[in-house]
């Protein structure tokens, strides 16, 4: 172990700190946003008032897009802080400071002490890393898990661990599994080291005895099927439990890989992503990669091991069509973690001061410009984007900017990536604090709820066509809803929602402005409610088109009561 100590200590305390100030900033000042957030949010939250946590279900339905684990520890973060807001961001803040930890422990393992620091440091205010940290999604929890197995598996590979580390790996994967389907990739990092065993590259050597890796998928399959084995015996007896099986298994696995239905995307996607999702890390690139190259002619498998995971893990995600964004977060620790230990020499470079100088420069300039068109400019465009985003003014975009500069001037060029730092870690708390809450009435749509609650009469049923989980989550009287993201299924969900509406005069349904044709644009009474997710949503009553209703199913729908 590289470093003593105390000095080991005080590097924990300082990630750990400013993990906090930068991740945390914010916690339970908000509510869940779209994409994905409130949908799980809303999950975890019927779990814990339900206690049914074998199969997550939303709005009554079953949710057959991922595995629980995310929703158990959320509506854990639920029960110790007693805040929804705060305990839906929680595992991801956990998830967030414990791969820091990781990357850290692993730089000083692998190199030094300062390798590490500097690691973990560059992973922190990469953009992705800290925007995911602070989401209330899967991707930050799978991160974890996947760096989690990573670490067992190189302190195995590289470390001269036992095979206990192969079968915590197992584990670790086991529980990334349960998190996102994906979580057993960590394994992708067999195949780098067998390359370096091939050709015999220095301090790697073969794992003996060979068979025992049978122990790591065993430890895998044990925590997988600790949960998917009471699914499937459920699926024996029960139609609806046996769909979700095969959705969850076949369809939301296999086929959303192969033959994906949303999130086209072209081959060079995530360049683009890496280009500035993964700032300010790949900006250092041109001074990375000679470096690694001369690091791999050397035969470094400490380079090779997590360069060669990253590349495997991105070009496996950019052979399917379908692409997002957040797929490959996993791959940017190890990126990270194999510039470590180059970061002290390049941040004395002449180059690279520069560049991170004209990068801070490019932030103070483009938040002073913005503040200025939008304020004084065009002030009209301005108004309008406030009054669309919840915010009550630029202010922030002013506050940034002046924080970027007094940044440059207090470290100068020789310290250049302290007032990158600095800066970075004021725009999160700008953010956190001061944006984001203004923000929430408009992206969590309360205040769109409120309106509708406005609107519908309390003593008639409220139906909701092809509704958004955010509208559920901020609901406070039940409602109908005709199943969960039934788009996949043409018009069916339109059809059954006429036939629900037709069966009753008394009843509302909330209808979005794209679909009102051609069931709902003679009904007898149609109100506004206002825009909510990108269109605009009315409320509808009296009788739909006979013919719609007629197709449709009046008795497939879900009752949800918050």
């Amino acid at each position: 172990m590289n470093g003593d100590p105390p000095a080991r200590m005080r590097d924990l305390l300082l990630l750990t700190g400013l993990g906090l100030l930068v991740i945390g900033a914010g916690l339970g000042l908000r509510n869940p946003w779209p994409a994905d957030e409130p949908v799980y949010a809303l999950i975890a939250r019927d779990m814990l008032a339900t206690g049914h946590w074998l199969i997550p279900m939303v709005g009554g339905d079953y949710f057959q897009d991922k595995p629980p684990l995310l929703f158990w520890m959320q509506a854990a973060g639920y029960w110790l802080t007693g805040s929804q807001k705060a305990g839906f961001l929680l595992p991801s803040l956990l998830a967030g400071l414990g791969t820091l930890l990781l990357i850290y422990d692993l730089g000083c393992r692998l190199w030094t002490r300062e390798a590490g620091l500097h690691a973990a440091l560059l992973l922190l205010f990469t953009v992705q890393f800290t925007l995911q940290s602070r989401r209330g999604q899967q991707d930050a929890l799978l991160m974890f898990f996947t760096v989690l197995s990573l670490y067992c598996l190189l302190r195995q590979l590289l470390l001269g661990g036992g095979w206990r580390w192969a079968v915590a790996a197992g584990f670790a994967a086991g529980l990334g599994a349960l998190t996102k389907v994906v979580g057993f990739f960590s394994f992708m990092v067999l195949a780098p080291w067998l390359y370096a065993v091939w050709r015999g590259w220095p301090g790697v050597k073969w794992q003996r005895p060979w068979p025992l890796w049978l122990l790591a998928g065993l430890a895998c399959a044990v925590v997988i099927a600790a949960w998917l084995l009471p699914v499937w015996l459920g699926a024996r007896h029960d139609a609806g439990i046996r769909d979700y099986f095969h959705e969850l298994v076949f369809v939301q696995t296999f086929r959303r890989y192969v033959e994906p239905w949303h999130h086209y995307r072209p081959v060079w996607y995530y360049l683009q992503v890496m280009a500035t999702a993964w700032l300010p890390l790949v900006l250092l690139l041109p001074w990375l990669i000679p470096r690694w190259r001369a690091a791999l002619r050397a035969r470094d498998a400490r380079v090779l091991l997590p360069l060669g995971f990253a590349v495997l893990y991105v070009v496996f995600f950019t052979a399917s069509g379908g692409k997002r964004d957040v797929y490959i977060l996993s791959a940017l620790p190890m990126l990270a973690l194999a510039a470590g230990y180059l970061l002290p020499e390049l941040l004395r470079q002449r180059g690279v001061q520069r560049t991170l100088l004209g990068f801070v420069g490019l932030i103070a300039m483009l938040c002073a410009v913005g503040y200025l068109w939008l304020t004084l400019g065009d002030a009209a465009q301005g108004a309008r984007l406030l009054a669309k985003g919840g915010v009550a003014s630029f202010t922030p975009l002013a506050a940034i900017a002046a924080a970027a500069i007094v940044s440059v001037v207090l470290f100068r060029r020789s310290r250049v990536h302290m007032a990158l730092l600095s800066t970075l870690t004021m725009a999160w708390l700008v953010l956190g604090l001061w944006v984001f809450p203004q923000m929430d009435g408009v992206r969590s749509a309360a205040d769109f709820i409120a309106r509708l609650e406005a609107l519908a009469a309390p003593g008639r049923e409220l139906g909701l066509l092809a509704y958004h989980e955010h509208f559920l989550w901020q609901l406070r009287r039940p409602s109908v809803n005709f199943g969960h993201r039934r788009f996949r299924e043409g018009d069916a969900e339109t059809y059954d929602a006429a036939a629900w509406l037709a069966a009753d005069p008394t009843r509302q349904l909330l209808v979005q402005e794209q679909m009102l044709q051609p069931c709902f644009k003679d009904a007898a009474q149609m109100q506004l409610v206002g825009e909510s997710s990108r269109g605009n949503w009315f409320l509808v009553s009296g009788a739909p088109d006979a013919a719609c209703a007629a197709r449709g199913n009046a008795h497939y729908n879900f009752t949800y009561s918050p």
